[in-house]
């Protein structure tokens, strides 16, 4: 099977759609399909070193500013570059399907590509790509570029949601069939982070480590995560928060202003082997979100045995059973999220079970199965289209 694979974002440069886009172009390609990857360029960013069996990685223009933020102008630049660049390959390298992550932008190229070519093409959609549903990130813009998007939807071949919620979502402006396939994790690649029984370490536990790792923006809502632990100075805590974004300086006064600077770490933009690194050394994951599709690191740290203290929005509601591996709280309530992580860090049993019950959630991500179903999603659409 040969696939063509567009998306804005792709490793360093981008978030958790990006990670998403590299694990199952790594998975496919180990199991012998041919990829070729065409995403977008940064400034300053150096050649690919990573090497992927069967697959290639062209970047294209426009070079982005910033690996955490894409601009409307740097899409729709990315957008001209891959039809004009995907057309070319399409005419040499006749691949069998197109594969788009994001409905906006690469999902309009893939449509372009289909008119001219007669390709078909398969979408993931991962929220933000939804009307409405990351309003302070997308609205302003989906107000213009809503009217062009249904032919998009309604031409894909397929199309997956990486959560219910996501798919619930697209189904208010789009009528038209909608799966869902999670992100996943490599359960086997996580880090090892062994869980000691509390009577014979109850010393490791007189600094629990929070981490929250994300895009540091009004979607994200980190200040409230700084806010809720300034409530809890009289517990033994520390906490790693990574990431960069237009918010850091706001998080950096929070911190100042709760007179607990020396317990929390900004280190800004980390690489994906620093956050999981920081996960095994964790304990428990906070994600305050306003809106979700269904978080990577949230994957991520739920294989790492993390216990999660997440916004009840969105994708957050796959990742939590409330009570048994953390807890879920009403997005924006400050009070509520340092209840919930008083609960963990002071009672070290409780953490523990939380953490245990995480690591066996985690099976249903297990990025295999998840390979297993675009693999046999792609093969069925390309025995039944022909072009």
């Amino acid at each position: 099977m040969k696939i063509l694979v567009l998306t804005h974002e792709f490793p360093p440069v981008g978030g958790g759609g990006g990670r998403v886009a590299q694990d199952i172009v790594v998975g496919l390609a180990a199991r012998g399909h041919e990829i070729r990857v065409l995403t977008a360029d940064m400034a300053g960013l150096e050649p690919d070193t990573a090497i992927y069996r069967r697959a290639s990685i062209e970047r294209i223009a426009p070079r982005r500013k910033e690996a955490f933020r894409a601009e409307f102008g740097e899409m729709a630049s990315y957008n001209w570059s891959a039809v004009k660049e995907g057309r070319r390959i399409i005419r040499a390298w006749h691949p069998d399907l197109i594969h788009a992550h994001f409905a906006v932008p690469a999902g309009a190229a893939a449509y372009a590509l289909w008119k001219l070519t007669g390709v078909p093409y398969v979408l993931t959609v991962h929220l933000g790509d939804v009307p409405g549903a990351v309003p302070e990130k997308t609205d302003r813009w989906f107000k213009y570029i809503y009217p062009l998007t249904p032919p998009i939807w309604r031409a894909a071949a397929r199309i997956v949601a990486v959560s219910e919620f996501t798919r619930q979502m697209a189904q208010q402006h789009y009528s038209v069939p909608i799966s869902v396939i999670p992100n996943g994790v490599d359960l086997s690649a996580l880090p090892a982070r062994p869980i000691v029984p509390v009577q014979t370490s109850t010393a490791i536990y007189r600094r629990a480590r929070v981490v929250f790792a994300g895009r540091l923006m009004e979607q994200k809502n980190p200040v409230d995560l700084v806010r809720a632990l300034a409530h809890l100075r009289h517990l033994e805590w520390d906490c790693a928060l990574l990431g960069d974004g237009p918010l850091l300086e706001s998080v950096r006064q929070a911190v100042m202003a709760s007179g607990l600077a020396e317990r929390f770490w900004l280190p800004g933009w980390v690489s994906p082997e620093q956050v999981l690194s920081e996960f095994a050394r964790g304990d428990i994951l906070v994600l305050p979100s306003r809106s979700e599709g269904l978080s990577v690191v949230g994957v991520q740290a739920l294989g790492t045995g993390l216990a999660m203290v997440l916004s009840d929005v969105g994708g957050n509601l796959e990742l939590v059973q409330d009570g048994e591996n953390g807890f879920l709280f009403p997005v924006g309530d400050v009070d509520a999220l340092a209840t919930r992580l008083e609960r963990l860090i002071s009672n070290p049993t409780v953490l523990q079970s939380a953490q245990r019950k995480s690591r066996e959630m985690a099976q249903k991500f297990d990025m295999a199965a998840i390979i297993s179903q675009y693999e046999t999603m792609f093969l069925g659409l390309i025995e039944n289209v022909s072009f």
